[in-house]
């Protein structure tokens, strides 16, 4: 019989924690073992049930979700936790501050504290858990694309096993071209599941004198990229920015897309905002923004796709190197979900394949020649 995900809901709300609940146990893989109504009654009941992954609400009376996360790191209880949050006044600021705390990832409540329609954002709940999960196991978190349709190139499978075995022994591999020399005006990074901490580790890591712009797609809901780009701005040494219609790009800033806009690099060099279609399923999309780069900054322009779950960026990625940019992605063994580096590899138009700890110090190579 397979092992079911075992999970404790925590929520102030009774009725919130029935709803959650159920909407994990209807799942076959996985039960609801406990729930708790704030961070004092879990840290009562969880030494007699200890779960493989907690969901906890941000904004509770008592003990508050950052709070909690404290005191179960105290606590030693190695558990990834998924925060709820509501877009209240202070709930993304809180949700930015639990990813610091060690929270695996957040999911946005629908309409607010007492969210009746959180059906809405079940099958995210679920895929969370799921990876939550597998990656307390220590085990592979290549996101499945059974579902997704692409007529992408494969490379050659002993190529990419080599290419991992040798970015996890020396750091960085280059598959088809030194980059150390080059022209770059602009940098583009995209990121989803477990992009707010990789970016934090990148973007608090990259010089003040970079002398680029940096644009940035992370797939966030609305109400929470303004929270993200503030702490970002507050421990980095660059300006980070969430970007507004017409903004005009300026080298040493970091441009981060509103939840909810796709954003694109005019010819005029300025952002442009829109509410098109989603594209694989998420607005912002990386790959718009790849896209419209490559029309401003031609070959002068270097990618970088950070985890995250299904292939936006791919399209953007080849596209970037077809037209003479330089490619990277993140190494599989940093990557919180191996999905979108692994879709942008496949394409055969990734130029280097870089551990996390050491993108930031990659990109200041090949954009300043250091």
């Amino acid at each position: 019989m397979l092992k079911k995900i075992k999970v404790t809901v925590v929520d102030d709300s009774a009725l919130m924690r029935k709803i959650i609940s159920d909407m994990i146990n209807e799942q076959p893989e996985m039960e609801v073992i406990d729930t708790a109504k704030d961070g004092e009654d879990l840290i009562k009941k969880i030494t007699g049930k200890i779960p493989d992954v907690i969901t906890l609400d941000i904004e509770m009376p008592k003990m508050d979700g950052i709070k909690t996360l404290k005191e179960l790191r105290k606590m030693n209880l190695n558990i990834p936790v998924i925060m709820l949050s509501s877009v209240s006044k202070t709930g993304p600021a809180l949700t930015m501050e639990s990813l610091a705390q060690g929270a695996f990832d957040f999911i946005a409540k629908p309409s607010g504290a007492i969210s009746l329609d959180i059906n809405k954002v079940r099958d995210e709940l679920v895929e969370k858990i799921k990876f939550a999960f597998m990656q307390s196991e220590g085990k592979n978190t290549i996101m499945s694309e059974k579902n997704i349709k692409s007529n992408r190139t494969s490379i050659n499978r002993s190529t990419a096993t080599v290419l991992n075995e040798v970015a996890t022994t020396t750091g960085v591999v280059s598959r088809s071209r030194t980059t150390a020399m080059s022209n770059v005006e602009a940098v583009v990074i995209g990121a989803s599941t477990g992009g707010p901490k990789a970016l934090y580790k990148v973007i608090t890591a990259l010089p003040v004198d970079i002398g680029v712009p940096v644009l940035v797609v992370q797939h966030m809901p609305v109400g929470f990229t303004k929270a993200f780009a503030d702490r970002l701005n507050l421990n980095s040494k660059l300006k980070v920015i969430e970007a507004a219609e017409g903004d005009t790009v300026s080298k040493n800033v970091v441009y981060i897309a509103p939840g909810g806009y796709h954003m694109e690099i005019g010819r005029d060099k300025k952002i442009h905002l829109n509410t098109q279609p989603s594209i694989w399923g998420v607005r912002p999309a990386v790959d718009k923004l790849f896209m419209s780069a490559i029309a401003v900054y031609g070959s002068k322009l270097l990618s970088v796709i950070l985890t995250g779950m299904g292939r936006d960026g791919a399209q953007g990625t080849a596209a970037i190197k077809d037209n003479g940019g330089i490619t990277m992605a993140e190494h599989q063994s940093t990557c919180t979900i191996y999905g979108m580096p692994k879709a942008a590899f496949e394409t055969g138009k990734v130029d280097e394949v870089v551990p996390l700890d050491n993108v930031a110090q990659e990109i200041n190579k090949i954009v300043m020649g250091r």
